[in-house]
């Protein structure tokens, strides 16, 4: 961070501002130092250039092992495809050029729509509850307009009705409450500011007869390090024959994704067969580690939206199952 991304910054537990302490700088940005609250006297670490509002281990400790492994391959700038442009931009319904604006990214994994964003030109906040922040700041950290912060979705580090636009996209359903997460992020907005998020679709039958919801109770609770492992000889051993269900039979990609656990996106993305390996290996850890898999149903997401005050509210089935946008009056 910059001494003057403080002017973003609040306490979590009690919206004072910091004294920063600085320990260790190179050139304009702090490696290393700690912020003071002013007010209630809380400190939080500046570690490896990142302000740090969260404890080290925490129930999205899976994303930061499999996106610190793996988050590169989602970039566009890695697989010179504009898949996540495409999806960000479908689901936001944003214009290109946002210079000018602030905008608050909420889970930012990677940083694969963090870079996206920060092409926009708007200054990008983009904060995690894991470590992935460090693969975050690793690709986007040493951009002027981007501001990466390890955080709490229901403790942010930020003043209210900061921000000209939100989104959240992957995360929603990962939390022990989507909805209280959501809630969270409409007072970040400020007034006429957008919102767009997305979140698994779900509902009983769904739930039922999707194959990884009855597994998954087991493979949470195994060593995240040996659960990638599995899965890498799994799919190792499965992929030509589940290629073949995918390209050969109507429906067959659903059928290796509920049968076999195995998130092929043949069809779907114009990728060589290597990286769609790669991809396949990312999203099925993405499946069966996370602590928490809350899907909902688009009724459900609509009443978020309304609850919240929201208008021109669009919700709708995406990209990642539901996408729902707004403003705030």
């Amino acid at each position: 961070m910059r001494e003057n991304h403080l002017n973003y910054l609040v306490c979590p537990k009690c919206h004072g501002n910091f004294t920063l302490y600085s320990e260790e700088k190179i050139k304009d940005r702090i490696k290393k130092g700690k912020l003071k609250c002013n007010k209630c006297g809380a400190t939080y670490p500046i570690i490896n250039f990142i302000p740090r509002f969260v404890p080290e281990e925490n129930y999205a400790s899976s994303f930061g092992y499999q996106w610190n492994k793996m988050g590169h391959l989602q970039y566009d700038s890695f697989t010179k495809k504009p898949i996540s442009e495409e999806r960000f931009f479908k689901s936001t319904k944003w214009p290109r050029n946002l210079k000018g604006e602030v905008i608050l990214e909420a889970g930012s994994g990677a940083g694969r729509f963090t870079e996206v964003a920060a092409k926009t030109g708007a200054f990008v906040i983009s904060f995690d509850y894991s470590n992935a922040v460090e693969i975050n700041y690793h690709y986007n950290g040493h951009k002027d307009n981007v501001l990466i912060v390890q955080a709490d979705i229901y403790a942010m580090p930020f003043p209210y009705e900061s921000f000209d636009r939100v989104f959240c996209f992957g995360v929603l359903q990962h939390l022990p409450d989507p909805k209280k997460g959501f809630m969270s992020l409409v007072p970040m907005l400020k007034k006429k500011g957008k919102i767009a998020v997305d979140i698994y679709k779900g509902g009983i039958v769904r739930k039922l007869l999707y194959t990884k919801y009855w597994v998954r109770p087991f493979t949470k609770r195994i060593n995240k390090e040996k659960l990638f492992r599995f899965l890498e000889k799994w799919i190792d051993f499965w992929w030509g024959k589940t290629r073949w269900i995918s390209k050969r039979i109507p429906g067959g990609r659903l059928i290796v994704k509920n049968l076999f656990l195995i998130a092929d996106y043949t069809g779907v993305f114009d990728l060589d067969d290597e990286m769609l390996k790669k991809w396949a290996l990312l999203d099925s850890f993405d499946m069966l580690s996370p602590a928490y898999d809350n899907p909902q149903t688009l009724n459900e997401v609509k009443k978020w939206f309304l609850e919240a005050g929201l208008t021109n509210i669009e919700v709708e089935y995406g990209y990642n199952g539901i996408v729902g946008r707004g403003e705030k009056p």
